[in-house]
């Protein structure tokens, strides 16, 4: 208690002091208006509150599957873009419908954007959703093929096929790696292409370069043109026609999606 008397004492002091300051500088104090009210900040507006994502960039699974299967029933979408995935792509479909319909052009999926959605399409059917895999001489080509645009590589049948949206647009015999450098199976996309690659490595040729996983690539190959399934690459996927190789490169973009698979 005593202390907090002598803290009081104190504060009073150093007002004092100020105030005699003034007076005796020739300086006025005025008192200020009682009437006188202060805020931290002025008002100019109110924030914006935007309405919460359902779904967004970045968002991922079997519901962004269901919104983008009604976006390619609009013809918004592209069916290649149909991949679970809420990227780039399906971000401008989505603007595209919330400016058809007048709406906030969010960018993403909120509740009056699905409301509006839903009531111009209809619930996806199974082969909307997972389009069958193509079948290609009594074989079906790996479901991850159908949808999209691919380059479907099979090492059972050798064979490259260029599809788009489950149709093989162009097919070609191909060979691999050897046995201590096979290629590489899986799921993987075009990382970048060069026309008039020569390997580093290897101080080869690799025309018409299309890089799908590290230095592993769909290239022209002018041994597996002469001398057919006696040799074999270092990992890569040659390619024996040149005049198809040519127009493939043309066609495949960077981010195509390259499947190496056995059927």
């Amino acid at each position: 208690m005593r202390g907090l008397i002598v803290r009081k004492l104190l504060s009073g002091l150093v007002v004092g002091g100020a105030v005699a300051a003034l007076l005796g500088s020739g300086l006025r104090a005025t008192a200020a208006p009682s009437d006188l009210k202060t805020v931290p900040f002025e008002v100019s507006g109110e924030l914006p509150i935007y309405p919460k994502a359902l779904w967004k960039n970045g968002s991922a699974g079997a519901d962004v599957r269901k919104v983008e299967a009604r976006l390619v029933q609009l013809k918004l979408l592209e069916k290649r873009y149909q991949d679970n995935d809420f990227g780039t792509m399906t971000r401008s479909a989505v603007k595209k419908f919330q400016r058809s319909k007048g709406i906030p052009q969010l960018g993403y999926v909120d509740q009056n954007t699905w409301n509006q959605l839903v009531k111009v399409t209809h619930e996806p059917t199974q082969t909307e959703l997972f389009p069958p895999a193509p079948v290609v001489d009594g074989r079906k080509l790996d479901p991850r093929c159908a949808t999209g645009v691919a380059l479907c590589i099979d090492k059972s049948t050798r064979k490259l096929r260029y599809v788009v949206d489950g149709v093989v647009k162009m097919q070609m015999d191909v060979r691999f790696g050897a046995v201590k450098t096979a290629t590489r199976e899986g799921g993987f996309t075009v990382g970048w292409k060069s026309r008039n690659h020569v390997s580093k490595l290897y101080d080869s040729k690799m025309p018409y370069a299309m890089f799908f996983s590290g230095g592993q690539a769909v290239h022209y190959s002018s041994d597996f043109a002469a001398r057919g399934y006696n040799g074999a690459s270092h990992g890569c996927v040659n390619v024996r026609d040149l005049a198809k190789i040519k127009v493939l490169f043309d066609e495949v973009q960077v981010g195509d999606k390259v499947i190496v698979y056995r059927s």
